[in-house]
């Protein structure tokens, strides 16, 4: 490819807050629930990158012909891949996308297709674009994009009032009700925080770093949850949340990453805290490789004060991501 930005790149990340920014200059999009990427698109080769710079093509063998009757002939795109099942959109079934057989790709890509949504345009033609405002890219990527069943840009508003609307709805197709605000005078930074995400549910995505198993001794009782401070993983709460079946389930997942240590010693499951007994079950070491979303109430010294509720697992995330900033917004 010979495009002024070259892949693969890290997209730019929002930090969470819990109110809307207002003021001038603040743009407003609805949150999407799907696998962030950066497109790159040079003639009929289309390159499709993870928030982790790993590619994806593979995985969604019908996007690059769909992207190439959308996208700018020569761009660099940034945005969501989402699938919807019967209108609405399903994170849980974009991830089944995830499979490593190409003949299973090839199936699910007519089972459960998925789309594209665009968010911002990084280069058009021979012009980089990262070090111009926000408002001017949006603009060019309205003008560039050529709209269709599978790819569209996503709805942006300047309105206070409709935005706080999109925070409490769900658009009735399955947004994550969350918004993302940007200002107008925004450059692209990849990797920075420089854009504000706020959710009516507080969540968080978390690291599992041990588990205990139920009193049957036949499933999981509980994922124990970690982020990291610097590169120490902190316990900070457990999910408990699943069906007979799920536990069992869980343990075989469980029992693949047995081993190793995980959580550093200061905040660790057995550790000293008005959460601990004396009579509190043993817990099982993981290796810290897989991430969930997980929703809470509030914090209370440093946990969650309840146990949180699992909603999915992460895979398009890394580990590392999962930092504490995100629970004290």
């Amino acid at each position: 490819m010979d495009l002024p930005v070259e892949g693969p790149i890290s997209p730019m990340l929002a930090k969470l807050q819990t109110e809307i920014p207002a003021g001038e200059g603040w743009l407003y999009e609805p949150k999407w629930d799907g696998f962030r990427s950066i497109v790159f698109r040079d003639g009929d080769e289309v390159q499709i990158w993870s928030r982790q710079e790993k590619p994806l093509n593979r995985y969604f063998p019908e996007l690059p012909a769909i992207l190439r009757a959308s996208l700018p002939e020569r761009s660099v795109v940034d945005g969501e891949i989402i699938v919807s099942v019967d209108g609405k959109l399903d994170f849980d079934a974009l991830q089944l996308r995830i499979h490593p057989a190409a003949s299973r790709a090839e199936k699910l890509s007519q089972e459960i297709p998925a789309g594209f949504v665009a968010f911002d345009l990084l280069a058009i033609d021979d012009r980089d674009l990262m070090a111009t405002p926000f408002a001017e890219r949006r603009e060019l990527l309205e003008k560039h994009l050529t709209t269709t069943a599978e790819v569209s840009v996503t709805p942006q508003t300047s309105d206070l009032a409709a935005a706080r609307a999109w925070l409490q709805s769900d658009g009735g197709i399955g947004l994550e009700a969350g918004l993302i605000a940007k200002q107008t005078d925004l450059l692209y930074k990849p990797k920075s925080r420089a854009m504000v995400k706020v959710k009516k549910l507080r969540t968080a995505d978390t690291v599992v770093g041990g588990y205990r198993l139920n009193k049957a001794g036949d499933g999981v009782g509980a994922l124990l949850l970690g982020v990291y401070d610097g590169d120490v993983l902190q316990y900070v709460g457990h999910t408990s949340s699943f069906k007979a079946a799920e536990r069992r389930d869980l343990l075989e997942l469980m029992r693949s990453i047995e081993g190793g240590e995980s959580f550093g010693k200061g905040r660790s499951p057995g550790g000293q805290s008005r959460w601990a007994s004396a009579k509190e079950d043993p817990w099982i070491a993981v290796e810290p490789k897989l991430v969930c979303e997980v929703s809470f109430d509030k914090m209370q010294q440093e946990r969650f004060r309840h146990a949180a509720t699992f909603l999915h697992w992460r895979t398009d995330k890394a580990p590392e991501e999962c930092t504490w900033d995100q629970l004290t917004a």
